[in-house]
């Protein structure tokens, strides 16, 4: 039998039954990706054992402030048991109403997953499938919560164990102190963050070093890791061999393009094949140099993912637009996949962009204008952020080039925050209008790509492609506590109608959304691969570009 007021470990708080309870239904309301049951089952899970740790929290406070018998009366301390309290009716009927309700929200749930799974093109989950939900839901925090108790256990026997041992109060304090002081210093200077890095970067170094699909080096002199070239294969990294030997064949670029087409110069700079980032900037200029690359119509700057990855529809798209005349450079700055990069690594990512641009643009001014290439800026998810930060502006955007596409930028990406803070009062942030269009315009289908009136898009044009339902746009700690514009707006046209801001809840949704993002169709989340040849069309037309073109092209990309 055990002891009155004694709490045993599978014991449940009723205060932290009844939030977490309310927050696992909240939790269940769609969000920008639609879940599965599985999902949805940890989504709400989690929110759950928040809930449970924050009515713990509460009412303990409530106690602490000396008003226990008003919270008792409003919330008992624990659920009755064998010789303690009785429960009372209201709780016994709570007992029995709950698993009812988490049922019936769970099928409702399905129903609101249904119509976001249609808005976007993926399969729907069944409402039978979804109900794996419920079990997953109260297993999650059961598991949580149940693993924070034995931590706190444990940390309590270890107290007392060691008071037994040693006299630990005074040398207690005094060691937190130097701790403190000791983790403090590491972090004021950097080191924690650099060893993070280097720690993080050891494991994901193996994976670059795999072949991956590339078969071989290429043989074309127009590419790094050819024979010819100055970047070695065995340095360019697994993502930087696969950009090197991709591209379509001849008879598709003839195909799709206005003019007779030639072989495209595609250059990558590997982290090991050069010790800098300065370095590996200059080997690029020389290698630019050597493949003839600045007497191409087009030179485009791709600031790729953390990996060092160009997802193929980018170069393949702009080649298919302008024949083959073009010449694209990427520099690997990270092994780290863009996630890790992101909060460990942006420095670099930022650095890199910076070096490239500038040793490119200080080329191209040594050439008399009429003789040089239009330079293009591109940066797709962290590269578009990255590629960003070069800028103090979109005037000095178009300044220091001919033309510039950002695709699905973060949310904290500062020049992309700039414009829709400048962006009309009666456009959404979906779809914000700056300055009437006449110098940056944002798009999320191919309609509202075209440089069409009645609006004119002034040269040099700077082109974001972002769809409503991608998390790695609309992403920010701040949904923690605050309503977004984006979601006090009408939605745009695959965001679900019913997506709601919940405090911490949604920026919980919207957080497991991220890793699932390019899980979807292309048009939607992450994934833009059908709006590039209208983009590049749009940003860098080549001469005489029709709407026809640009369609023939897209057909030809798509397949």
């Amino acid at each position: 039998m055990t002891t009155p007021g004694r709490r045993r470990w599978w014991d449940v708080d009723p205060a932290g039954f009844a939030v977490a309870t309310v927050l696992a239904v909240v939790a269940l309301t769609p969000s920008l990706i639609p879940r599965t049951g599985l999902v949805q089952g940890v989504v709400s899970g989690v929110a759950a054992a928040l809930g449970y740790a924050g009515g713990v929290a509460v009412a303990w406070l409530l106690r602490r402030r000396a008003v226990r018998a008003r919270a008792r009366a409003l919330v008992p301390a624990r659920l009755a048991r064998p010789g303690q309290e009785v429960a009372s009716p209201v709780h016994r009927a709570l007992a029995v109403a709950i698993p009812v309700v988490l049922v019936v929200a769970v099928v409702v749930a399905a129903h609101a997953q249904q119509r976001a799974a249609a808005l976007v093109g993926t399969t729907p989950p069944t409402t039978t499938s979804f109900l794996l939900a419920l079990p997953v839901m109260v297993l999650v925090p059961a598991v949580l919560v149940v693993l924070v108790r034995a931590a706190r256990g444990l940390t309590a026997r270890l107290a007392r164990l060691m008071r037994r041992r040693v006299h630990l109060s005074r040398a207690a304090a005094v060691l937190g102190a130097v701790l403190l002081v000791l983790l403090v210093t590491a972090v004021a200077d950097g080191a924690a963050a650099r060893a993070a890095v280097v720690l993080a970067e050891h494991a994901f170094a193996a994976r670059n070093d795999q072949p991956g699909t590339a078969a071989g080096p290429p043989t074309r002199a127009t590419r790094s890791g050819s024979p010819a070239s100055l970047v070695p294969w065995d340095t360019l990294g697994r993502e930087g061999r696969r950009f090197v030997v991709g591209g379509r064949p001849a008879e598709q670029l003839a195909l799709a393009g206005a003019r007779r087409p030639v072989d495209p110069i595609r250059v990558y700079v590997g982290l090991e094949s050069a010790p800098d980032p300065r370095q590996r900037a200059a080997l690029a200029v020389a290698e630019l140099e050597r493949t003839g690359a600045f007497d191409r119509a087009v030179l485009a700057l791709v600031t790729p993912t953390g990996t060092g990855s160009v997802d193929p529809p980018i170069p393949d798209s702009l080649e298919l637009v302008h024949g083959g005349d073009t010449a694209m450079a990427a520099l690997q700055y990270s092994y780290l996949p863009s996630a890790l990069s992101f909060f460990l690594d942006l420095a670099r990512a930022e650095e890199t962009s910076r070096l490239l641009l500038g040793a490119v643009r200080a080329r191209l001014d040594q050439l008399p204008p009429d003789r040089r290439p239009r330079l293009l800026v591109f940066g797709q998810s962290l590269g578009a952020q990255a590629s960003q930060s070069v800028f103090d502006s979109i005037d000095d955007a178009r300044a220091r080039s001919d033309g510039v596409l950002w695709v699905g930028p973060p949310h904290a990406s500062r020049l992309w925050q700039a414009q829709l803070a400048r962006r009309a009062p009666t456009s959404p942030a979906v779809d914000p209008v700056v300055g009437g269009g006449r110098e940056v315009r944002f798009a999320a289908r191919p309609g509202e790509v075209a440089a069409s009136p009645p609006s004119p898009w002034d040269p040099p044009r700077v082109l974001y492609l972002q769809h409503p339902s991608d998390p790695v746009v609309w992403w920010s700690p701040t949904l923690l506590w605050g309503r977004p514009d984006w979601l006090a707006e009408p939605p745009g046209d695959d965001r679900p109608a019913a997506m709601r801001w919940f405090p911490v809840v949604t920026f919980w949704q919207v957080t497991v959304d991220l890793p699932r993002a390019q899980t979807v169709p292309s048009g939607h989340g992450h994934r833009y691969g059908d709006l590039l040849v209208d983009a590049w069309a749009a940003v860098a037309p080549p001469p005489v570009w029709t709407a026809d073109d640009t369609a023939r092209a897209r057909r030809v990309l798509v397949g």
